[in-house]
């Protein structure tokens, strides 16, 4: 496989074909397309026949670890052509563009998936459940008046870029920092997209803002794509802001933010739930895990992890098959070891095996997820690929006790 950085001038028009081959997009907007390419973060492409047949995109930005902000590398998007199926470009391109941005400091690796499976085979491991929920816009319960909002287009969508980046943050929640990527994810052809929000920092800034599509202009559901804010004052404005639309508006989607339930905020939900039943403004609740993370770096993962509870200790026998789709000469080959862990108030990781020790043998894969807090130690023995005496996965399970992991960043 021939793999080399994207030019814009030899493949803006293979990688433009490849996007309406694969669904992504249907106009013939090459110029759009190449502006992100260029200025969202990172691109290559894999050739076949000297033409770009696989183009995998990547971006930097950091993930909020408790209270710690760790660099970040997100895989933003991988897509193949007709013709380059099955020929693991993909893969070995996807793996490439890891590991460069392992060289560029990301000490985790995240991306949303189109299916669960393929990713697992580079060691990603997947996160928790997002909820995405459909409220009845005229009975939310908010007891607040709204401020009359600021008009917003998407000639704002740098102002918008850097009030996404001042958000309230929570466990797992990541940040790219590019603002062409928020500009790429707000470009709407329907020509139907707007926000609403509140420029109250003393420089002018958006402090909280709503960003919105809509396939029904008149009734909704309108989809809020972004929901920006950093306090709980903010949070309420918004929403009461968003009840405002009732009048007209029946209904509003929205991602769940991490700290709240929005069934809170609803009258009566279960009566909503069956009177909607089968309306296209049905009250519903779904839940997916559609992203994945990797560690890249295990000891500077575990330097910034600090858990309450008696340090536990234990061997490690970990596995990475990313080892398997990077190049003989790679310098990162992935983090495939036998290590001494000590997981605690103050964590750690060296080479080793301690023989006095317990041991649990497993993916890089299932042990991000431990990491992270998706499951627990006893749980992910269940489904995932981990072993360990019960005495450990038990004193692991009193010891990763961490927030729902949530991406609040849409990959």
């Amino acid at each position: 496989m021939v793999h080399r950085p994207y030019d814009s001038a030899r493949d803006k028009l293979a990688c433009l074909r490849i996007w309406k081959e694969v669904g992504w997009v249907q106009s013939d907007d090459a110029e759009g397309l190449d502006w992100f390419w260029t200025n969202g973060g990172k691109a290559f492409v894999a050739e076949m026949g000297g033409e770009a047949e696989c183009l995998v995109t990547s971006a930097p930005g950091d993930v909020r670890y408790q209270d710690e902000l760790l660099p970040f590398g997100c895989i933003t998007g991988v897509t193949t052509s007709r013709v380059g199926r099955k020929q693991h470009l993909a893969g070995r391109l996807t793996a490439a563009t890891v590991a460069d941005c392992v060289a560029d400091g990301a000490i985790v690796v995240g991306l949303g998936m189109f299916e669960q499976g393929f990713y697992n085979r580079l060691g990603f491991g997947t996160g928790a459940y997002e909820h995405r929920i459909t409220l009845p816009t005229p009975e939310l319960k908010v007891d607040v008046t709204p401020r009359v909002p600021k008009r917003l287009t998407l000639d704002d969508w740098e102002a918008i870029h850097a009030a996404r980046l001042k958000r309230r943050r929570q466990h797992a929640s990541g940040s790219l920092h590019p603002a062409a990527f928020t500009r790429g994810r707000m470009h709407d052809t329907s020509g139907t997209a707007f926000g609403l929000g509140y420029a109250d920092d003393p420089d002018g800034g958006l402090t909280h803002l709503v960003w919105c599509t809509t396939g029904n202009v008149a009734r909704g559901p309108y989809e809020v794509r972004y929901l920006v804010y950093r306090t709980r004052e903010q949070f309420l404005e918004l929403m009461a802001l968003l009840k405002s639309l009732g009048d007209q508006v029946f209904s509003i989607t929205l991602h769940e933010p991490s700290e709240v339930q929005l069934q809170d905020l609803v009258h009566q939900p279960f009566r909503n739930l069956d009177v909607t039943r089968g309306s296209s403004h049905a009250t519903k609740l779904d839940a997916a895990a559609w992203w994945q993370m990797r560690i890249c770096d295990l000891p500077a993962c575990l330097a910034q992890t600090h858990l309450c509870g008696k340090p536990v200790r234990f061997n490690l026998k970990l596995s990475d098959p990313i080892e398997h789709y990077l190049a003989a000469e790679a310098p990162w080959r992935g983090v495939a070891g036998e290590y001494v862990v000590t997981l605690g108030p103050e964590s750690s990781v060296c080479p080793g095996e301690d023989a006095a020790l317990p041991t649990m043998q497993t993916t890089v894969n299932a042990f991000t997820r431990l990491w992270l807090g998706v499951r627990p130690a006893s749980g992910l023995a269940m489904t995932d690929d981990m072993t360990a005496p019960e005495g450990l996965l038990e004193a692991l399970d009193a010891l990763i006790r961490l927030p729902v992991p949530r991406a609040d960043w849409d990959y």
